[in-house]
């Protein structure tokens, strides 16, 4: 039997996954690295959610992603020894304007992709480190990239421009969308779990480290939160959200900040981070009682409201929203939150049905449904790297 290794890096996390070789990838296991770069934790279950290995790192083991690639690929291979990984799919953030679909990778893509760099600053390093290793790791394996932007490439002009000199638009600088592997599985799933909401307007919130939403349209994506970088839209945990570039230039002209400061500042100290003083990640800031943390949440939740009704009116109305990602799909308290207030929009919540976690929380009154639907961005990249002709 031949498998499909899986490396999905986000912003401080490592997700993977082994799969076997089928008319659809069998999983086998599936682990988590999270917290890179502070107390790191690795936890790996099997298809039957059994605990493979469970353990916290060292701090010199998971500095860094690289060094949590080591030991996501050391437990593997103790669970697996026999495991003959033939092809390996990566998560990369960013496919800029060339690439809309999965590519083998090859020393120029390899190349082409480095490129992108400054457009995921936070991220696509992390992605090229796990395509270099996993080149060193399996020599003789295929190698797929998987892109989070290839799913919004079809946006309408009004949803993927800026309203800068159109030379700037043809050279790449445009509304590009992220978290889109996410979205292509949640697109997925409501095909098979409630093919009418999938053919209708659906608002798909990925709330997590890394957090946006997008609007679908009978399965398509019409409209992001995200735009040239993976830092518009809602607050993230490091990350700032939606900001007026006039921000910047004052920060440029009177705090006398450069390029990297300023880098440093919007993706790395800002977001719930930087609002609450206190930490990046919403478990801590829920069971805060710091009235900064209270305010962090509460603008986070705002923004989703916002955006929420901005994704209604690009999609001239709304039959359905989905919540998804680690705090989309644990967090009930910010579900609720983010829908309060939104019957006027036909969104209302049963607080049962969302504190106990169903699939789908909405009341039986209201006239948009809400879900709660696990994403599985791991599968869509193992069913890309098993695919024939990929590349």
């Amino acid at each position: 039997m031949t498998h499909v290794l899986v490396l999905n890096a986000g912003s401080s996390s490592l997700k993977f996954g082994l799969f076997a070789q089928a008319n659809d990838p069998e999983v086998l296991a599936t682990g988590l690295i999270d917290r890179i770069g502070g107390t790191a934790t690795l936890r790996l279950r099997g298809a039957d959610d059994s605990t493979l290995s469970e353990c916290e790192l060292p701090p010199e083991r998971a500095r860094d992603h690289a060094g949590a690639l080591d030991a996501a690929l050391a437990a593997i291979r103790e669970a697996f020894p026999e495991a003959d990984v033939m092809s390996v799919g990566h998560r990369v953030v960013h496919g800029g304007m060339d690439f809309s679909a999965p590519v083998a990778i090859t020393p120029d893509i390899l190349s082409r992709l480095e490129a992108f760099v400054p457009f995921a600053p936070l991220h696509q390093p992390h992605n090229l480190a796990g395509i270099r290793a996993a080149l060193a790791a399996f020599p003789d394996a295929a190698q797929i990239a998987c892109f989070d932007t290839a799913f919004h490439r079809r946006h309408p002009f009004v949803n993927d421009t800026f309203a800068l000199p159109r030379a700037y638009y043809e050279k790449g600088v445009r509304r590009y969308g992220f978290h889109g592997l996410s979205y292509e599985y949640i697109s997925g799933a409501l095909a098979t779990m409630d093919p009418a909401l999938h053919d209708g307007r659906v608002a798909v919130a990925h709330l997590g480290n890394g957090a946006s939403m997008c609007g679908l349209h009978g399965g398509r994506s019409i409209a992001s939160s995200m735009g040239f970088s993976a830092l518009d839209g809602l607050p993230m945990g490091t990350r700032c959200g939606q900001l007026d570039p006039g921000v910047v230039l004052y920060l440029m002209q009177e705090e006398g900040l450069d390029a990297g400061a300023i880098s440093d500042l919007l993706y790395k100290q800002s977001g719930l981070l930087g609002m609450s003083g206190l930490s990046h990640d919403m478990r801590t800031l829920l069971a805060s009682d710091d009235r900064r943390a209270g305010e962090a949440i509460d603008y986070f939740c705002f923004r989703i409201r916002r955006e929420l009704g901005g994704l209604a009116a690009a999609l001239d109305g709304l039959d359905g929203v989905v919540f998804t990602g680690g705090i989309g799909e644990n967090a009930a308290p910010i579900r609720a939150r983010a829908c309060d207030g939104l019957g006027w929009i036909g969104v209302e919540i049963d607080a049962d049905r969302n504190a106990a976690g169903e699939t789908v929380i909405s009341s039986s009154t209201s006239r948009v449904r809400v879900m709660v639907i696990p994403t599985n961005e791991e599968l869509v990249i193992a069913r890309a790297a098993m695919r024939p002709g990929t590349g």
